[in-house]
């Protein structure tokens, strides 16, 4: 008569098993963005081209490559999958590009402070270790500000293969381990969803 009612429960219990699972590996990302050792480095979602067209302006988007219908749909569940994984207010910052802007604003996470030094260098790639260094020391300032709020930058790939020697495609995020000095330490990369 029991073996009747071991497989009903074996499915059961492997339903709950699963569930807390995925509920503790839910809250890995919330906890390392709350312990004041770790940043979210996330490129801009899809924007359709590549690079930017010849005499762009940051100060006007409609000279700049912008996200996409694609890339806008991205940004939003990026933001709702980073709220299921606990995430629901981060300090938010963007590179004054349009499309990283956007991207940050569609993932609902608070304000947005635009950072020239999340700006991207990939018309001028000598300025690779300036920005390098500039956004070292950007993630330095905003960790001493702000020691246990999760910090989210979008910026580009040139800025977060610089930074963390990881190439990321549209919409990827890394989560970026640093020591005082706001420099990389470690990094795990968390695809776009």
């Amino acid at each position: 008569m029991m073996m009747k009612f071991l497989p009903p429960l074996l499915v059961v219990l492997t339903t709950l098993i699963g569930a807390q699972g995925t509920a503790l590996a839910q809250t890995e990302l919330a906890s390392a963005m709350q312990d004041g050792r770790h940043v979210l480095l996330m490129r801009h979602a899809d924007a359709p081209g590549y690079g930017d067209p010849r005499g762009y302006q940051l100060t006007q988007c409609s000279t700049q490559r912008n996200l996409g219908e694609a890339g806008n749909r991205q940004a939003q569940l990026t933001g709702e999958w980073l709220a299921k994984q606990g995430i629901s207010k981060a300090q938010v910052y963007s590179s004054p590009w349009c499309r990283c802007f956007d991207t940050a604003i569609l993932l609902n996470k608070g304000a947005v402070t635009k950072e020239a030094a999340l700006g991207s260098f990939f018309d001028d790639m000598s300025q690779a270790k300036k920005q390098t260094d500039d956004l070292a020391k950007l993630i330095q300032d905003e960790r001493i500000k702000y020691p246990k709020a999760p910090i989210i930058m979008v910026t580009h790939h040139v800025n977060i293969q610089s930074f963390t020697g990881k190439v990321v495609n549209s919409g990827d995020m890394v989560l970026v381990k640093v020591n005082s000095s706001g420099q990389a330490l470690s990094h795990k990369l968390y695809p776009s969803p």
